[in-house]
């Protein structure tokens, strides 16, 4: 069986990855967005499934708030004494631990382990009868960056030592050295980092018979004459429990279409793991397109950003820019999205936004919505997320409802109101939206209402530390009963009949 990079076109920034037993289990980046720390699950690590979340909610009251690229950065997930624990960096709070014995079920509320500003990316390592945790700097909070440093836990990640010991320099070598990952192979410990930065770096092993070093680095994995840009932050995993064989996985910045997942073939050569496809053993691997399973089991699992909503939860492709609030949707004949007040103008800043990840290059969706907005001010409607982005909306105004087509941007206080059409008298709206790769951070879409010969082309644009994202909303600018009931939100991915 052969697979095909990446492995998911989704974006899961930074991820994390570990075998237990013939499982896989990965982590990833999810910022401000709710739930938090996405948890996926694999059998052969080309095809995943999410299955969980860390966090139903971020438990800092400002995240009942917007706070764009603030939040869960970088987390890591390791199995330990028939645990699994999560260790999530929040850049302005700390270093914070969850931990469970069912992947599946609830995980411990996030407790913290080192609380300060400015620390990025811990990953624990346990080592005679000691656990020790090695992490990154954030510049814009530390005021430092491209160093790596360790600082020692109890064994349970309760308690840590209020001092850490500086591992590694890479201001000389390898500048912008993050994402540090532990690892014990042999006589050596390792650490697996990207440097030289998100969109242009390399991955780096470091290597020592001691914790703290001294360290030698070689670099493993870069970009060479491919178009894998990168190749940046991820998990090397052993793939038998006699730790002969190995992959590798990374994420690639793809702009607009945020951090996709890679997966490479892994080597040792002389005590290093090479990575990707190797023609020198001297030199570092480049990444390869595509290959062999390397677990040759071959599942159903996938992520089907579809959904029709028969269910009386969200599914777990959905997620929200801010802590959620029981008012905000009900299970009704569909996904009923009350028009809930919130007293701010641009989109950027509305906690309701019920959004998900771009899946494929190329994809058209559907959305069809039965509009039962009451008083003037109520909204609904779709939208393309990013730093810049562009939405289409039913919105009520002197007794009669109107499509509207707007754009914004994060940080501006008002939206911009492109075109109105004529008074629209339907009580149902079906919001469409075709996709489509032009190339790497380059997506093109077309916004088009039903029946409604009204439409518009624009470019999506990434987000804070994202992707571009696309969802769905209800609100209003008083406080109303109105309400939006989406009957489905339906994904079909046209790779096949577009030219990439």
């Amino acid at each position: 069986m052969n697979y095909t990079n990446p492995v998911l076109q989704f974006d899961f920034s930074d991820p994390d990855v570990i075998r237990v037993g013939e499982d896989y289990y990965m982590v990833a980046s999810s910022f401000n967005h709710v739930p938090g720390v996405p948890v996926l699950h694999s059998k052969n690590l080309v095809e995943w499934r999410i299955i969980n979340y860390v966090m139903p909610k971020i438990p800092f009251g400002r995240f009942d708030a917007v706070q764009h690229g603030h939040g869960a950065w970088a987390p890591s997930i390791r199995y330990h004494g028939g645990k699994y624990y999560c260790l999530i960096p929040f850049p302005d709070e700390g270093i914070y631990v969850s931990e469970t014995t069912d992947p599946y079920g609830k995980w411990s509320p996030i407790r913290p382990l080192v609380e300060g500003k400015g620390l990025e990316d811990p990953c624990p390592i346990w080592a005679n009868g000691r656990c020790f945790v090695v992490f990154a700097f954030a510049k814009s909070r530390a005021g430092v960056n491209s160093q790596l440093a360790v600082f020692e836990a109890d064994e349970d990640l309760t308690v840590a030592s209020s001092k850490f010991t500086v591992v590694y320099d890479g201001h000389n070598n390898n500048p912008k050295i993050e994402g540090p990952k532990f690892y014990r192979r042999g006589k050596y410990f390792y650490i697996l980092a990207p440097a030289g930065g998100v969109g242009t770096g390399w991955q780096v092993a470091l290597r020592s018979p001691n914790i703290y070093g001294p360290y030698e680095t070689k670099i493993i994995l870069m970009q060479g004459d491919t178009d894998i840009n990168g190749p940046h932050q991820g998990a090397l995993i052993d793939l038998d429990d006699a730790g002969e064989k190995w992959a590798f996985m990374h994420f690639q910045d793809m702009g607009a279409y945020g951090r996709v997942v890679h997966l490479q073939p892994t080597v040792w050569l002389n005590e290093w793991p090479v990575c990707g496809n190797i023609t020198d053993e001297l030199l570092a691997g480049c990444p390869v397109s595509g290959g062999e399973y390397p677990v040759d089991i071959q599942t159903d699992y996938g992520i089907d950003p579809s959904d029709e909503f028969e269910g009386d939860s969200l599914s777990l492709i959905w997620q929200t820019p801010a802590n959620p609030s029981h008012d905000w949707w009900q299970f009704k004949h569909g996904l009923k999205l009350n028009c809930t007040y919130y007293g701010v103008n641009a989109l950027s800043d509305v906690p309701q936004l019920i959004m998900q990840k771009v899946p494929h290059l190329n994809f058209s969706v559907k959305a069809k919505c039965k509009l039962n907005l009451v008083n003037d001010g109520d909204e609904t409607g779709f939208v393309m997320f990013g730093r810049s982005y562009a939405y289409v909306c039913v919105v009520r105004q002197g007794g009669q409802n109107y499509l509207e087509i707007r754009e914004g941007k994060i940080g501006d206080s008002e939206d911009e109101t492109l075109c109105r059409s004529q008074p629209y008298d339907d009580n149902y709206v079906t919001f469409q939206v075709s996709a489509k790769y032009e190339e790497r951070n380059k997506l093109v879409y077309k916004f088009t209402f039903g029946k409604v010969a009204f439409t518009r082309k624009f470019y999506a644009e990434r987000g804070v530390w994202t992707g571009a994202k696309m969802g769905i909303y209800a609100r209003s600018n008083t406080q109303s009963k109105g309400s939006a009931t989406f009957k489905f939100f339906r994904v079909v991915c046209t790779d096949k009949r577009v030219g990439k």
